[in-house]
């Protein structure tokens, strides 16, 4: 599964690279523009000592309000393929360094798990904006979630794929 996943990355990197070179160069990270996305996570790429196998399906929506500057809302949902499903909604903030599409983010998060863990949730994460359209983009990002709750064992690296549309106010 993990080879599978990378493999997916490492297309989707190629096809979006070849994309930037053709002249989408021209980035919407300014002030007034609403941003709308949605992300996988786990795919057996993270760490954490209590799942083994999860999946996370998270959706966001946002606004720059300044150039450079969103702020967003976000929920989601992960599975560990056991009766431990959460739920989390949240919201954080990212600067996009504009000359290259790399975006570094903060966020809070609270996690309700089915089994009664509720736990509240800062974050990071750092990822790159691949312009396949002059609004379209995959977004790859590293993030790391820390658990208030129980930090040595729910707070989690990992790695997230994403798309995100950029639009005009």
């Amino acid at each position: 599964m993990k080879k599978l996943a990378m493999m997916i990355v490492a297309l989707a990197m190629t096809v979006a690279a070849q994309a930037q070179y053709y002249g989408y160069k021209t980035t919407p990270f300014h002030q007034d523009k609403y941003y709308i996305g949605a992300s996988v996570s786990g795919l057996d790429l993270h760490y954490n000592s209590v799942d083994d196998f999860t999946l996370g399906l998270n959706a966001t929506a946002g606004y720059f309000v300044f150039d450079n500057w969103l702020v967003s809302a976000t929920a989601g949902f992960n599975t560990n393929g056991q009766a431990d499903d959460s739920f989390s909604i949240g919201g954080g903030a990212r600067y996009y360094i504009e000359q290259n599409g790399l975006f570094l983010g903060a966020n809070l998060k609270y996690d309700h798990a089915y089994k009664g863990c509720n736990d509240l949730m800062p974050g990071v994460e750092v990822g790159y904006a691949f312009f396949l359209s002059r609004t379209v983009t995959v977004e790859p990002a590293i993030y790391y979630n820390i658990s208030t709750k129980d930090f040595s064992d729910r707070s989690t690296v990992g790695l997230k794929i994403g798309f995100g549309i950029y639009l005009n106010d």
